[in-house]
């Protein structure tokens, strides 16, 4: 060496790998710190602005198939809100107290188009008898299809089936729930990319470039990324579409780029309060039951990867089986409202929010509490909650290019719990994985071409029961996983600790850690009521 002097050593932890925490660490709030009101309620207004997308894009692919026109697409889009600030507030008080919205699912959306094209609703000429009826066969087969969740989790039996799972098997899951809603990211900012593609750099740009800029403690830009990028993308939008630009464009161009086509504002009243039963008393059929509660146990599967998720970017501990359980006992109440209002479609926690709670890295339970509120009050002012349910979907699926994203990697931080030099654990991830994503993909690539699944017989509740769960990535990814995990070489020595299981075994329980009473015990000393608990 030059000058003939000493090396120097290295660095005490230089080469020490990053420590595992159970908790994430670096979150401004955790779920049961809150922050200050005003902000607070700014952040409350961004997480129901992001769950409009889900809100509005399903009952405007579903209501005109079924009869309706812009004044029923506008009380069912004012319902779906309704029924979910209404759950999330049951979900965060009385479920698994974690910071999760609880909005429309669009697991449930395959089942629902098979009522709708059921063949005893053929013979209806008058649209709004037609749309009517076949809503009222929607609310029974939801109604039947809730029970499942409700006995699956009060019963403490999700909670037998959820004490399996191990890091190792929760990683293709909770990947899943995020990687696997590719199509409703990119693919729909390309339907107007003039306004999809702005939307997305300037989202980057403010959530991840200025506040690296800025010097200071306050979190502005990052925290409220979404509510100053959507202002300025939708004004943008909006002077375009007065300027003309899409005079002469294809209709389906100017549905997705104007923002004067949805329709919503229009038909909305100005104050309504939805109501049970508004659309009259539910008609029931067995098979659409049947089928239904098939749709209602993915769900059931893919909200449990999203509580993951959300109880990661809350910096809580890991959900303990009775919680999550007693949580999957809630969403099925939640279903049951959906059944009972009429929202055509059914509940499950929302994973765009659960990547919102990562951007603004504020996992606070009265955050999305405030957004149940905004909810609620914004669905019963019509015109009002209409105005921002207008926002173009390609600006709402820039959003979720980031928020999906988020979920996903969720699911790859529980590789640190895991022994990556093990072949089991490297087969079991890669299989499991890539069959998640392949199987679904030959199934929704199947029905895309021939108009019907790979299952296809005469009885059409059937076939759903089938098509539907294998056409979910997350469904198909974690079920393979967990079966592998419990069956593969089990009772070799190191495979406990390849797989994860020490890190988790102090969360199996709901009083082995006194974190996880601290974040997920029930207010008003409920404990009691719950034995699951």
């Amino acid at each position: 060496m030059a000058g003939g002097g000493a090396a120097a050593p290295p660095k005490q932890d230089e080469n020490i790998p990053h420590p595992v925490k159970d908790q994430l660490p670096n979150v401004s709030y955790c779920i049961t710190s809150p922050p200050p009101w005003p902000e607070a309620i700014l952040l409350g207004f961004q997480h129901y602005i992001v769950m409009l997308g889900t809100t509005v894009l399903i009952p405007s692919t579903l209501v005109p198939q079924m009869g309706g026109g812009k004044e029923e697409k506008a009380k069912v889009i004012q319902t779906l809100l309704f029924v979910a600030g209404l759950n999330t507030l049951t979900q965060t008080l009385f479920g698994t107290r974690l910071p999760a919205v609880i909005g429309g699912s669009y697991t449930f959306v395959p089942t629902t188009l098979s009522i709708v094209l059921a063949a005893r609703y053929n013979d209806i000429s008058s649209p709004q008898e037609k749309f009517e009826r076949i809503m009222r066969g929607i609310q029974g087969a939801m109604i039947v299809a809730s029970t499942l969740q409700i006995v699956i989790g009060f019963s403490g039996l999700w909670r037998n089936v959820t004490r399996l799972i191990s890091p190792l098997s929760a990683i293709p899951l909770v990947a899943l729930s995020g990687f696997g809603l590719y199509e409703f990211g990119f693919p729909l900012v390309a339907k107007c990319a003039e306004i999809g593609l702005p939307q997305l750099i300037i989202l980057l740009i403010f959530s991840q470039y200025i506040p690296h800029l800025m010097k200071g403690d306050k979190h502005v830009f990052d925290r409220f990324a979404v509510i100053f990028s959507v202002m300025i993308v939708w004004v943008y939008a909006h002077i375009l579409t007065v300027a003309g630009t899409y005079k002469n464009a294809p209709m389906k161009t100017q549905l997705s780029c104007r923002t004067d086509r949805a329709g919503i504002i229009s038909g909305s009243p100005w104050i309504r309060v939805p109501y049970p039963f508004q659309w009259g008393a539910p008609t029931f059929d067995a098979g659409e039951a049947f089928a239904m509660m098939a749709g209602s146990f993915v769900a059931l599967v893919e909200s449990t990867g999203t509580f993951f998720a959300v109880s990661r970017y809350a910096s809580a501990t890991p959900i303990p089986p009775s919680v999550l359980s007693r949580g999957v006992g809630w969403q099925g109440v939640g279903i049951l409202f959906s059944g009972i209002f009429g929202t055509g479609t059914g509940s499950s926690v929302s994973p765009e929010n659960a990547g919102l709670l990562a951007l603004t890295r504020v996992g606070s339970r009265r955050v999305v509490q405030i957004s149940a509120g905004f909810m609620i009050f914004f669905s019963i002012l019509g015109k009002f909650g209409a105005v921002f349910a207008s926002i173009p979907a390609p600006i709402v699926a820039a959003l979720y290019c980031l928020f999906f994203a988020y979920v996903g990697s969720a699911g790859l931080s529980f590789l640190q719990f895991c022994n990556l030099n093990s072949f089991r654990t490297k087969f079991i991830l890669g299989f499991s994985i890539f069959m998640g994503l392949s199987i679904p993909q030959y199934f929704n690539e199947y029905t895309a071409i021939n108009g019907y699944g790979p299952v296809h017989t005469r009885a059409r509740w059937f076939n759903d029961m089938i098509n539907v769960p294998f056409s979910s990535e997350p469904f198909v990814a974690g079920l393979l996983a967990l079966f592998l995990d419990v069956s593969l070489h089990r009772k070799d020595v190191a495979t406990r600790k390849d797989r994860g299981m020490p890190w988790w075994d102090k969360f199996k329980s709901f009083k082995t850690d006194t974190r996880s009473e601290e974040f997920y015990s029930l207010p008003f000393n409920l404990n009691k009521f719950f034995p699951s608990v």
